[in-house]
């Protein structure tokens, strides 16, 4: 195992052997940039949700787009991208040795046309304010969704219908402020929940009908904050919580988060895993430091693989659907295999080195908006023998003349040089998107002045003066007391853009939702669309792993919270077990081994 220190952060960070076996495998040298570092830099190349209307630069039609009007480059209607309407073979020029390579492809990129949205757009049925999904139908503002129906303002929604306001969400039906549930029906303001019917202000249910404020139960039904009563006083004591009463429900959730740091936690999230570490990993196997995975086998610090499968990933973030060898990417997959260095690279591209939008393609270095090419360097055609004594040319010319990024010093006195060689993903100042438009954003936050130390773009908001018709205090406590007038009212956020949750000030609800919240009899939202997305992403686990010990003390918790049910293997001294964590130190969940959990909940 080898230490180095991270030429972006300066903290030491561990080439361990597996690691080192991978870079072999796939000829690359060893990152200089640590785990958390490279996947910031991964994220500053997606933005998810910041959309925009702009003009299409083929046709002049309005689009919505992921990029400003001010982009420096094309934008296509994803429609026309994916047309036959331009061969980006036509913006190929030849390798300049007397510059760096990240200076020319930036150029590259900025000339060859950009798709407006990532979707499958055949696959969509009226939803057009959407990005990073497809097989959808009459969704609005969701992101990374597949196979969903009737769905609004969600990421990682796969599978759903009827469901709102959800976040890594799979086979829902009729939910609502979830976080990290599956295989629910009418799940609300709940989190980490399965197979259950009917559960609301609930975390880690599984297989559980008719409960509200609950934790840690299994197979149960009719209990209030994990108190069990009789159908007909279930049903009595709910009538007086009035959980369809904006006030009645904000009071049962403040009483049900209080109630659930009371009881411990996995100390990660996964299930069905072989040596697996990270969070919210499942049916995975020798899958480490991973994040948001599912059958993955043989992958390290990857993040949202949720499409089968992934195999033999290194820094990996976005999709799967058999991809294998691949390092460094962000969205690429379905078929890929041994990319590297790349993003939005799919169907069955294979061998491609630090390129972009390329489809259907292989042997690809340096390349942008290729369709059905091979053994191109910046776009430009090459037979096979040219190509690869070209490429290897280049790769040592990548090292002598490396490309340096310019950044304020760690003590704030001048500038530092970040050095990008062969080896290392694209440097932050090639990303189309401004820090806070970007995933980046909601994984590493920043304010805008950290932000623009660290050598990031930001965007300053457009200044909006919303004509608010409606204060939040003033909607009706519940949705059915509220007429069709209110589809026309704008509301007030009730951060009113004092939060860090790049609010916007008001919103206003669309017909579909109005028509859900009354069928479901839940009060109407009082924050706009973006605040309640942050604070999702707020109760979820951050991309942060460290080592941490079984807070287990024995009898008890080591904080005296919580009485065990049951008696553990470890007797009543303090728990020995150590694993790797994403819940933080200071987070007050208390967290549990695997072994000491499982004798308290299962």
């Amino acid at each position: 195992m080898e230490t180095k220190n991270c030429q972006n952060c300066k903290i030491d960070f561990a080439i361990e052997t597996d690691d080192t076996a991978f870079y072999r495998k796939i000829n690359v040298p060893p990152p200089t940039f640590c785990p958390p570092c490279r996947l910031q830099r991964r994220l500053l190349f997606r933005n998810e949700k910041k959309l925009y209307k702009r003009k299409c630069d083929l046709t002049g039609k309005d689009i919505i787009s992921v990029y400003p009007a001010d982009a420096p480059f094309p934008v296509y209607d994803v429609r026309e991208f994916f047309s036959d309407h331009f061969d980006a073979s036509q913006y190929a020029r030849e390798y300049d040795f007397s510059r760096s390579f990240f200076e020319q492809l930036k150029e590259l990129y900025n000339v060859v046309p950009h798709a407006s949205l990532t979707v499958d757009y055949p696959t969509l049925v009226n939803s057009d304010y959407t990005n990073e999904v497809g097989h959808i139908k009459n969704c609005y503002l969701i992101s990374e969704a597949d196979f969903s129906e009737n769905c609004a303002y969600g990421s990682g929604v796969t599978y759903c219908r009827d469901s709102y306001d959800t976040l890594m969400g799979k086979e829902l039906e009729l939910c609502y402020e979830s976080i990290n549930c599956r295989k629910c029906n009418k799940a609300y303001f709940s989190e980490d929940c399965e197979d259950c019917i009917n559960v609301s202000f609930s975390k880690n249910l599984v297989g559980c009908s008719n409960c509200v404020g609950c934790v840690n139960l299994r197979k149960k039904q009719y209990h209030i904050f994990n108190k069990p009563y009789l159908k007909e006083d279930y049903f009595k004591k709910l009538e007086g919580l009035q959980l369809n009463s904006f006030d009645g429900a904000e009071v049962t959730q403040g009483k049900a988060r209080a109630f659930w740091e009371k009881f411990p936690q996995k100390y990660m999230h996964g299930r069905q895993n072989f040596n697996a570490s990270g969070d919210y990993v499942h049916n995975a196997k020798n899958a480490l430091y991973c994040n948001d995975v599912a059958n993955a086998e043989n992958c390290k610090y990857c993040n949202i693989i949720t499409v089968p499968t992934a195999k033999d990933c290194w820094d990996y973030t976005l999709w799967g659907n058999n991809a294998e060898l691949l390092y460094e990417c962000l969205g690429v997959g379905e078929a890929a295999q041994r990319i590297k260095f790349s993003l939005l690279c799919w169907v069955g591209v294979s061998n491609i080195e630090y390129s972009i939008w390329c489809f259907k393609s292989s042997n690809l270095f340096g390349c942008v908006g290729l369709k059905n090419k091979q053994y191109c360097i910046f776009n430009m055609q090459y037979s096979k023998e040219e190509y690869f004594a070209l490429r290897d040319k280049i790769v040592a010319h990548m090292n002598e003349m490396p490309y340096v990024s310019r950044v304020t010093s760690d003590t704030g006195q001048g500038t530092r040089g970040i050095v990008y060689r062969y080896g290392e993903f694209f440097p932050a100042e090639l990303s189309p998107f401004c820090y806070n438009e970007t995933n980046a954003q909601e994984f590493f936050p920043l304010d805008k002045q950290e932000a623009l130390k660290r050598g990031f773009s930001w965007r300053e908001e457009e200044t909006k003066s919303y004509a608010v018709t409606i204060q939040p205090d003033d909607l009706p406590l519940r949705s059915t007391e509220a007429g069709e007038n209110i589809l026309q009212a704008v509301i007030g956020c009730a951060h009113n853009n004092t939060c860090d949750c790049l609010c916007s000030g008001a919103f206003k609800l669309i017909p579909m939702e109005l028509k859900f919240y009354q069928s479901q009899h839940l009060p109407l939202p009082r924050l706009c669309p973006n605040c309640r997305h942050h604070m999702r992403i707020k109760r979820r686990n951050p991309i942060r792993f460290q080592k941490r010990q079984c807070q287990c003390g024995g009898k008890k918790s080591e904080n005296d919270a919580y009485d065990n049910l049951a008696a553990h293997l470890h007797g009543e001294t303090h728990c020995e077990e150590q694993f790797i964590t994403a819940y933080a130190p200071e987070n007050k969940t208390i967290v549990y081994c695997e072994q000491c959990y499982q004798s308290e909940v299962a």
